[in-house]
């Protein structure tokens, strides 16, 4: 039998420059006809209330709320805590636990479906939430189910003593107490360059060459 689905709330961070892509927004590029914005809407399904961080279409995939961090561009931290506060004037009672997720990952279904496994395990994770953790050992801290009180906990200490502008996600989850979990082999690539999106089979529109922005790095943490 199943576990029983633990309810949550859902961050989808897409506010990156995409510097690499030559200014190219990564939600709009396309695989197996959809793009990756509703792909990443698409495997936060089942969420109470999901937030896009960062410029988003005229018209958002139905059911998503939008909002941008401040400053713009102002990283990943930023773009947390800007979800956060938009995800608590929805009202009513917060879930448990807030999906955090970056939206350049086309396979990233397969590693949300794992942590929404573990997670309604009784007994299993730990109390600040569970991370995915890719093939090769490394940690993925924009796919994670974390513990909202503990999450919002980190994003108004890190605001307090230093500031969310600029500061990196691993300094402001360090302190959080989550479970690693291996997640299927391809299921949290990314795109970052124009060679990425060729080998994950990822469409969109190259930018002529001399047409690249002069922008710093993406702020989804690439």
């Amino acid at each position: 039998m199943d576990p029983d689905p633990v309810p949550f709330d859902a961050v989808i961070l897409a506010g990156g420059r995409s510097s690499r892509l030559g200014g190219v927004p990564k939600q709009s590029l396309t695989y197996d006809g959809d793009t990756l914005l509703r792909r990443s809407a698409a495997a936060a399904g089942g969420a109470r209330a999901a937030v896009v961080v960062g410029p988003y279409p005229a018209e958002l995939p139905a059911g998503l709320l939008g909002c941008r961090e401040e400053p713009v561009y102002g990283g990943p931290a930023a773009a947390i805590g800007a979800g956060l506060a938009r995800l608590a004037a929805v009202g009513g009672k917060r879930p448990p636990f807030t999906l955090v997720l970056a939206c350049d990952m086309p396979h990233v279904e397969r590693a949300v479906a794992e942590l929404r496994k573990m997670l309604g395990t009784a007994g299993a994770g730990q109390p600040d939430g569970v991370v995915a953790v890719s093939e090769d050992g490394r940690r993925q801290p924009l796919v994670g189910f974390y513990s909202t009180p503990a999450l919002q906990r980190a994003v108004d200490e890190r605001a307090a003593v230093g500031g969310l502008t600029n500061a990196s996600v691993t300094s402001l989850l360090a302190r959080l107490d989550v479970q690693l979990v291996a997640v299927p082999a391809g299921s949290t690539a990314d795109v970052d360059t124009w060679d990425d999106a060729a080998a994950l089979g990822v469409a969109g529109v190259e930018p002529l060459s001399g047409s690249q922005p002069d922008a710093a790095a993406d702020d989804l943490g690439d």
